[in-house]
């Protein structure tokens, strides 16, 4: 199963890269995105299925985040088909190869037993995604993925370095292995300041792919200058992936008795990234540069629950799958909206739900349930993480993580308020002709249908998660809380 899942996409990337048909090669994205989730029922209903070699285990939280990566693979996938479809002018020959290249090596990231293997991979998410963001050819773009690529080096030759520093602790405990499994059955014989500076060095590397702060800067160059989609699955998916890595050494600290140790930079780290996405909102004009603090601000309340422990494990859990949906969903919308208007700026869109009423609609809907309104998904995962802070009697934590909630809600408000409300269309806000300094862009075309319903399947599946969790999503998620809480 480790070898389908793997392959799969890795194959029909080399097929999109030879096949001449530009229009018959954007149909295989979705085509190879269903298959992938697919067989990802598959694995996840078929644990027995899990084990593809000592190297390769799917275990409770790679299938979690398997599950996140796959879904919103797919509905990006759909959408993309509709995006290149509007862009006739741009090849995408290295597109489509990249976008399915990016769905093995993401694999790879969840199946990836050995600490090792999963640095290789998280890398190659980095090599494979710079393509994707450079798709658009402008200066801005390119001046982007340079530092998409050389912030991810930096970050990427760190977690290199913790690597070797936990490979040199398990060689002082005796043994000489970085699978996991061993890792963890001999956690409590490893080197602890080894650890301890293991531990800092791949937070630090780690947490740069996630885009945590002060580590983040490159975020919002590469999600405003990529397209939607790839903004989508940056956001929901490869920061995933890289927090999988956290989760991964996190839980090799607790088994080693050092959980203290590493909850407390964990909790520092994602309350400073919330603040610092909260005070970069608050007065942006460029609404995709919003939602790239807003995914800074989310990576930080991951790591945040996973420092607060036990009680809110099952809420950060949650949040991976509800903040990826959201974030697709954000994301689309807002590539829409940006097409209709050629502008990004609240300078010169407004209107959106006059203009666009399918788009500017979900936009605004994606705004409510990204910041914690009721009743979507992000809502019941951020609130079962603040009970989790309240039932580890860390009060003041809890009460920080409410306080940065309402500025990101105050400062991404004004934005997103900025682009759905007004006339829109001719007149908008400035002269007819949209001749004045600000004054707002003429749109040329309203919602496309195959541009549309992948947001609209996004945003009805965060209603879903804020109404009724499945009992299979929540078995998988249980699953995971109670494999990261068990010690050798």
């Amino acid at each position: 199963m480790a070898g389908a899942l793997i392959l799969l996409p890795l194959a029909m990337a080399a097929v999109c890269a030879a096949l001449p048909s530009r229009r018959w090669r954007v149909w295989l994205l979705p085509a190879t995105a269903l298959a992938h989730l697919t067989l990802t029922v598959g694995a996840l209903s078929r644990p027995e299925l899990g084990v593809g070699s000592e190297w390769l285990v799917l275990d409770p939280p790679g299938r979690v985040i398997l599950l996140a990566v796959s879904v919103v693979f797919l509905i990006s996938s759909c959408y993309a088909v509709g995006d290149l479809r509007l862009r006739p002018d741009r090849p995408n020959r290295v597109f489509c190869a990249c976008w399915l290249g990016v769905l093995g090596v993401m694999t790879l990231v969840t199946w990836s037993h050995h600490l090792g293997l999963l640095w290789v991979a998280i890398e190659a998410t980095t090599l494979v995604t710079a393509p994707l963001i450079y798709f658009n050819h402008t200066q801005r773009s390119i001046e982007a993925t340079w530092k998409y690529l050389l912030v991810g080096s930096v970050g990427i030759a760190l977690a290199l370095l913790g690597t070797f520093f936990l490979a040199y602790a398990s060689l002082s405990a005796g043994f000489e292995s970085l699978t996991f499994e061993d890792l963890l059955s001999h956690a409590p014989k490893l080197s602890k300041p080894w650890l301890h500076a293991a531990f800092v060095l791949l937070l630090v590397g780690y947490g740069t792919k996630m885009g945590l702060a002060p580590m983040h800067s490159w975020k919002p160059d590469a999600y405003g200058e990529a397209p939607g989609g790839v903004g989508a699955v940056l956001a929901g998916c490869v920061t995933s992936c890289a927090f999988l890595a956290i989760l991964r050494v996190y839980h090799i600290c607790n088994a080693a008795g050092e959980g203290a140790y590493a909850a407390r930079r964990l909790m520092v780290l994602g309350l400073f990234s919330m603040a610092v996405a909260g005070l970069f909102m608050i007065g942006q004009r460029d609404f995709k540069r919003m939602l790239a603090y807003s995914s800074v601000e989310h990576m930080g309340i991951l790591v945040l629950g996973l420092g607060i422990g036990a009680p809110a494990l099952f809420g950060t859990l949650l949040h991976v799958l509800t903040n990826g949906l959201t974030k697709g969903a954000l994301f689309l919308s807002a590539e829409n909206i940006q097409r209709v208007y050629d502008s990004k700026s609240t300078e010169r869109v407004s209107g959106a739900l006059r203009q666009l009423p399918g788009s500017g609609a979900l936009f605004f809907a994606g705004f409510l349930a990204i910041t914690g309104s009721p009743p979507f998904g992000p809502f019941i995962s951020e609130f079962a993480i603040l009970n989790g802070a309240f039932a580890a009697g860390r009060f003041a934590v809890g009460g920080l993580f409410l306080f940065f909630l309402l500025i990101v809600f105050i400062g991404m408000g004004m934005t997103v308020l900025q682009v759905v409300q007004g006339p829109g269309g001719p007149g908008g806000r400035g002269d007819p002709e949209g001749t004045e300094p600000g004054a707002a862009h003429q749109p040329a075309r309203r919602d496309e249908l195959l541009t549309t319903l992948p947001v609209a399947g996004f945003m009805a599946l965060v209603l879903l998660l804020g109404l009724y969790i499945p009992a299979p999503v929540t078995a998988l998620l249980n699953d995971a809380v109670r494999f990261l809480e068990t010690r050798p």
